[in-house]
């Protein structure tokens, strides 16, 4: 183990880790989701299009959208992302799961806007996760569903490596099988990635 890994992982560090914090970089800002946000992110989420290589393809109706959105809620991990250029709402994704005797926590149910698509949102916010993540745990892992091949590909430029597969009960929903990314922080910290999309 490297020392810069003993001296980030201390008790102190970890009793200060929370998974909703407010981060931003030139490109995004990733806001606690509230329940006020419902709207505006339904106004993003209600183009089936955004769903179709997800597990639940039907998320962009306002019923099923609704369970979804109140699932994030109550996991107290969920965050907006903003287009910081414009104060638009994005998208969202989530923080779950830390594991405080691994030294790991998990990142998923991330879907943003087709307008936001290619454009260096998602790698731009997974990043700001990651460098803030990697402050307090050793690995992230992912959950990505099996067909859900855009952002398998979109992860494997990050540097995860697909590691398991896995059945995943999501909130009010049936469960699917998604597929388990994982990156290690010495392979990250070593990454370009890292420093390009910097917090501010």
């Amino acid at each position: 183990m490297h020392f810069c890994l003993c001296i980030r992982t201390t008790p102190q560090r970890t009793m200060n880790f929370g998974i909703q914090p407010y981060l931003e970089n030139d490109i995004v800002i990733l806001q606690p989701l509230q329940e006020a946000d419902f709207e505006a992110l339904y106004a993003v989420a209600s183009d089936p299009k955004v769903w179709e290589q997800h597990p639940n393809k039907d998320r962009w109706k306002r019923d099923v959208f609704s369970t979804f959105f109140e699932g994030a809620i109550q996991s107290k991990g969920a965050f907006k992302i903003i287009d910081k250029a414009t104060g638009e709402v994005a998208g969202s994704t989530r923080i779950y799961d830390y594991n405080e005797h691994d030294k790991s926590v998990l990142i998923g149910y991330t879907f943003l806007g087709t307008a936001y698509w290619g454009k260096g949102f998602n790698p731009s916010a997974k990043a700001l996760l990651l460098n803030y993540l990697f402050t307090y745990v050793d690995r992230v892992h992912f959950h990505i569903g099996a067909v859900n091949v855009r952002s398998q590909v979109a992860i494997s430029r990050l540097g995860a490596r697909k590691v398991g597969e896995q059945e995943v009960a999501y909130y009010g929903e049936t469960p699917k099988l998604n597929y388990i990314y994982s990156i290690e922080k010495e392979e990250w910290l070593a990454s370009k990635i890292s420093t390009a999309f910097s917090e501010i």
